[in-house]
């Protein structure tokens, strides 16, 4: 597959394929647009001038969300390989330049301290005022996604041990705990909350911004009324207000616990869970010199040990 060559020839352009890739990734021209930093007519007309270029429709467009069509699936899977082949070797090209990386992307997950984790990346990046921080939010799935196809340079989130493309520094853990403002739920279920207890009460559960099909599940109840939010802090604001109960983060919800402004439900069937929160990268990949500086930087403040 050539790439890149001029108008008049039956070569495919990485700005269309990267279009094609993020509309099927989102399944919206709209999200797409917006994760790439592009208008919507000009990843729509990506994605049609690659159709016309191939003479097949890549998307069925007749839905709510875009889907590929059967065609387009299976071009998808080749894209996907072509655009991390381009990534790899722009960020090899920029290594042989010998120069600082003009952005770092990097992407904060649902668990994260922001207040700790920003002041790390703050004073770090006004000592690199050549690179411009590119901060973004996932959650979820959406964190290890964003690593895996390579659009984020750092991830701050949770990580499974044993995968050799992926190195950590582990920084902190996160107890996550179940949660309800006082009055929620009868004074029986609240102090010992089982899974059949709760199926009348509604359950708020975070959104996973992962576009794959395999999406992560945590601490769902099946038959419970569900709300979503996309973040912890919109989630404690639904418990605060009885709209909901929830496992929210412990360093979150110390101060509500202590002063009565939230109950801490469960018991043995509904202990909570401890996670991990870590710094991750491709180990796989190349990086630049203040990708480098940033890791040590990370390490220096927590000298925890990479998987």
């Amino acid at each position: 597959m050539s790439v890149e060559k001029s108008d008049h020839d039956d070569g495919l352009k990485l700005h269309d394929l990267r279009c094609f890739d993020a509309v099927v990734r989102t399944g919206s021209f709209q999200q797409a647009a917006g994760h790439l930093g592009r208008s919507h007519p000009s990843v729509f007309a990506a994605v049609g001038r690659l159709e016309a270029r191939l003479g097949l429709p890549l998307l069925d467009r007749s839905g709510y969300r875009v889907k590929p069509t059967d065609a387009g699936r299976s071009l998808h899977a080749h894209v996907a390989v072509t655009l991390a082949d381009a990534a790899r070797l722009s960020a090899h090209a920029r290594l042989l330049a010998g120069g600082s990386e003009a952005t770092l992307r990097v992407v904060l997950g649902d668990l994260v301290p922001r207040q700790a984790v920003l002041k790390l990346l703050s004073g770090f990046f006004a000592d690199h005022p050549g690179t411009r921080l590119d901060l973004d939010y996932e959650a979820v799935g959406g964190p290890g996604e964003r690593l895996t196809d390579g659009t984020a340079d750092l991830v701050f989130h949770r990580f499974q041990s044993g995968d050799p493309q992926i190195e950590r520094i582990d920084l902190m853990e996160v107890r996550l705990i179940p949660v309800a403002a006082p009055g929620f739920l009868p004074g029986q279920v609240a102090t010992d909350a089982r899974p059949e207890h709760l199926r009348a009460y509604t359950q708020c559960v975070i959104r996973d911004t992962a576009s794959s099909a395999r999406q992560e599940a945590h601490f769902l109840i099946e038959g419970t009324p569900r709300c979503s939010v996309p973040d912890h802090a919109m989630k404690r604001e639904l418990v605060l207000h009885s709209m909901a109960w929830g496992h929210l983060p412990e360093f979150m919800v110390s101060d509500d616990l202590r002063q009565g402004r939230l109950l801490r439900i469960g018991g043995n069937a509904l202990p909570g869970r401890t996670e991990t929160l870590s710094a991750a990268r491709r180990a796989d990949r190349p990086h630049g010199p203040v990708a480098e500086d940033l890791w040590a930087h990370i390490r220096d403040h927590f000298p925890g040990q990479p998987d």
